[in-house]
């Protein structure tokens, strides 16, 4: 096995978490950062005495959302905040006209599905293979939602082509970046929406998303979860229907999980110090290794997620067993390599299969 070297940066990073060794299951639920741990706690704990802290839930409301969008590249001002990705989902929905053309992935996540199958609007749901998604745009696409990583498979979509035929059809996009941001670079101005749950990659707590909208989708699409947070001053949009919704992407916020947010801020701010070429190249090289271990062919494009055939769940099972932490989907075993793992994990879990 070939030595994968972490760099300082990584290596510390590596010691605010922990667990790690034997969990191959970012890809199903991070691991809070002790700073996420301290966070959280400490909040708890002054909550329990009668102290809680409605300018600090704000202030990390407001700091995550920035670092997210430090994340993916474009301003704070094209980000939303919510807690589920289906949600976003069906706002976009909104902005589509009664019987628009929605190409999908075949077997893509549901949440990314089913609020346009679900809208009320009867919209066409049309699917195609992930690895033939761009050819499959057609003129009458209206929307192209894929997910850039697959949850089942952990196939990397090729994002630029499909963008690129989008464009060239005039059609929207909507990339759902849930099992990509915290390894792979996600450049949000390439597509008209991105959603992402932070609770994997990112190692937040669950109920805290992101919502990236361009200048013409957000002209289309209609505040539907407004409430006080979607205010342009939410303090002073509590009651009442005359609320100045806010001029930017806020006006598409859903009122935040105040928790969530105060133990996603500080895991959101050790990605955004990381370098991400060498967090990709960690978490894919480990996954690489892992994968030419077990013998399974290189795909396209690299991946963190390493997923093969086990319709029994026989592997899944002797993993388990040797007490690694993994998932199956779809009829396949599934596991994933981040910034807590390291070579040792890869050994350990190939051992388990008898490798």
């Amino acid at each position: 096995m070939p030595t994968i070297a972490a760099s300082s940066g990584l290596a510390a990073a590596r010691g605010e978490f922990d667990g790690g060794r034997d969990y191959l299951a970012a890809c199903t639920v991070g691991l809070p950062t002790r700073a996420t741990r301290r966070a959280v706690l400490a909040d708890l704990d002054a909550s329990a005495a009668g102290r809680p802290d409605l300018a600090a839930y704000c202030a990390a409301v407001e700091r995550s959302r920035a670092l997210f969008a430090s994340l993916v590249g474009v301003g704070a001002e094209r980000v939303a905040i919510g807690s589920q990705t289906s949600v976003a989902a069906g706002m976009v929905a909104s902005a589509l006209p009664h019987g628009a053309e929605v190409l999908v992935p075949e077997g893509e996540f549901s949440s990314l599905v089913l609020p346009f199958v679900h809208s009320g609007r009867g919209l066409v749901v049309r699917t195609a293979p992930l690895a033939d998604l761009a050819a499959h745009v057609r003129p009458s696409t209206t929307l192209v939602a894929f997910s850039i990583v697959q949850s089942a498979t952990g196939e990397v979509a090729d994002a630029a082509a499909i963008a690129a035929a989008a464009a060239a059809h005039d059609a929207l996009t909507l990339c759902d970046a849930t099992q990509a941001v915290g390894w792979l670079r996600v450049e949000a101005s390439l597509f008209d929406a991105v959603v992402c749950h932070a609770y994997k990659w990112l190692c937040a707590p669950r109920g805290v998303s992101f919502l990236t909208v361009s200048e013409r989708l957000a002209a289309r699409m209609s505040p539907l979860n407004a409430g006080w947070y979607a205010g342009d001053d939410p303090w002073s949009s509590c009651y009442g229907a005359e609320v100045e919704l806010a001029p930017d992407a806020r006006r598409f916020d859903v009122s935040p999980a105040w928790q969530a947010f105060v133990g996603a801020a500080p895991a959101l701010e050790l990605f955004a110090a990381l370098d991400p070429a060498e967090l990709y190249a960690h978490a894919t090289g480990l996954a690489a290794a892992f994968r030419t271990g077990l013998g399974l062919a290189r795909p396209e494009r690299a991946s963190a997620i390493v997923t093969w055939d086990d319709p029994e769940g026989c592997d899944l099972a002797r993993l388990t067993a040797a007490g690694i932490t993994a998932s199956g989907r779809s009829g396949r075993a599934r596991v994933a390599f981040h910034v807590f793992n390291d070579v040792d994990d890869v050994d350990l879990a190939l051992a388990a299969l008898g490798h």
